[in-house]
């Protein structure tokens, strides 16, 4: 079982055979949220196009090169040393987007009753973050 990281979610899928992040066609969806289409790799309106003549670097009969459609976008994918973990993180320009954009993404948290709030709960107010790391 290899566990699949993005920004927002997280499954739990098989791998297919061969070197890579080949996944079965039907986990792809789960794993990423983008579907293979007769035009090509699709995510709500957005669709990336398969380039033409290398076709086998990105599908096969049975499974789908998650990694080669990553890279092709120019977004990070890495994975530990056994292979059994993955993270496909989001492009340069996507994070320099949200940057300029000057808004926090939605996250939710619990407070110490243990209630969830979420950010998007408090849009239209003002609102202080404050955040602390340890290296």
């Amino acid at each position: 079982m290899t566990t699949i990281l993005t920004e927002s979610s997280q499954a739990d899928v098989s791998l297919a055979s061969g070197d890579g992040l080949w996944l079965a066609r039907d986990d792809v969806a789960g794993a990423t949220g983008w579907t293979l289409k007769p035009e090509g790799f699709c995510k709500d309106d957005i669709c990336v196009p398969i380039p033409a003549g290398r076709e086998s670097e990105f599908v096969s009969d049975d499974a789908v090169n998650v990694g080669a459609f990553w890279a092709l976008m120019e977004k990070p994918a890495v994975s530990n040393a056994s292979g059994d973990a993955w993270f496909l993180g989001e492009g340069a320009a996507d994070r320099n987007a949200s940057l300029e954009s000057l808004q926090a993404p939605n996250f939710t948290l619990k407070d110490l009753d243990g209630n969830e709030h979420s950010l998007v709960d408090f849009r239209g107010k003002k609102v202080l973050l404050a955040t602390w790391a340890s290296w």
